[in-house]
């Protein structure tokens, strides 16, 4: 389960990166954003919290086989 929350978490920082760049260049509120900055870092944060043992950034791709895998 606590792979959903990492590969959900990674998918919404990856949107919103570019979407915060953006509207940071244009001068325009960063609200909207900001919360689904805090949200995607909450849920990657959750996921390594509850990761039963050490986690690295070479688990990240297994996890995206793992949910994709569950999905289908």
């Amino acid at each position: 389960m606590h792979d959903i929350y990492l590969v959900a978490g990674v998918i919404l920082a990856a949107l919103a990166i570019p979407a915060v760049l953006s509207a940071w260049s244009d001068g325009r509120a960063l609200r909207g954003l900001a919360i689904i900055v805090l949200i995607s870092g909450g849920l990657i944060g959750f996921a390594v919290y509850r990761w039963p043992g050490t986690m690295s950034l070479g688990d990240i791709p297994d996890a995206f086989v793992r949910v994709v895998a569950r999905i289908l």
